[in-house]
C-alpha cells in the first residue's frame, strides 16, 4: 500500500518525520484530507489538530498558524507552534482557552484577532489533550 511521507517543522525544531497512510491537516478554508496520489498543492494553514495514521493508529499535534506543500506523496508542514499530546497540560489549556473567552467580550478591534487566536491553539491545544 502507498504512503505518504510526513514532514513537520516548527521554527524552533523538526517535531516528526515518519512514514502516513492518510493525514488531515487544519487548512485556511477548512481541513483537507491528504491520501498518497494526491495532487500537488501549497497551502496556508489555520490554528487546529493536525493528525496522521499509520497502520491502525493515529496522532494528533496542535499545531498554529503555517504553511503545507503536498506533492509526490509527500507532506511537507512548517507551523508556528506544534505540541504532541504528552506536552500539552490539559489544565492549563483549559484556562488559557477560558482566559481568552472572556477577554474577546470586552476587546477592542485592534486587539480581537490576538486573542481569537490565542482561543483557537487552546481549542486545538484541548481537543489533543483529549485525544491521549
Amino acid at each position: 500500500m502507498a504512503t505518504l511521507k510526513l514532514q513537520l517543522v516548527t521554527p524552533e525544531r523538526p517535531v516528526v518525520e515518519t512514514e502516513a497512510d492518510g493525514v488531515e491537516l487544519p487548512g485556511a478554508e477548512g481541513y483537507l484530507g491528504i491520501l498518497p496520489g494526491h495532487t500537488p498543492l501549497v497551502t496556508l494553514l489555520k490554528t487546529g489538530v493536525l493528525s496522521f495514521r499509520r497502520g491502525g493508529s493515529e496522532q494528533t499535534y496542535a499545531i498554529s498558524s503555517g504553511m503545507a506543500e503536498i506533492a509526490n506523496d509527500r507532506v511537507a508542514v512548517l507551523a508556528d507552534s506544534a505540541q504532541a499530546p504528552a506536552e500539552i497540560d490539559a489544565a492549563s489549556a483549559e484556562r488559557e482557552r477560558a482566559e481568552a473567552e472572556k477577554e474577546m467580550a470586552a476587546a477592542s478591534a485592534e486587539t480581537l484577532k490576538a486573542i481569537q487566536d490565542r482561543f483557537e491553539l487552546a481549542q486545538a491545544r484541548l481537543a489533543v489533550a483529549r485525544r491521549r
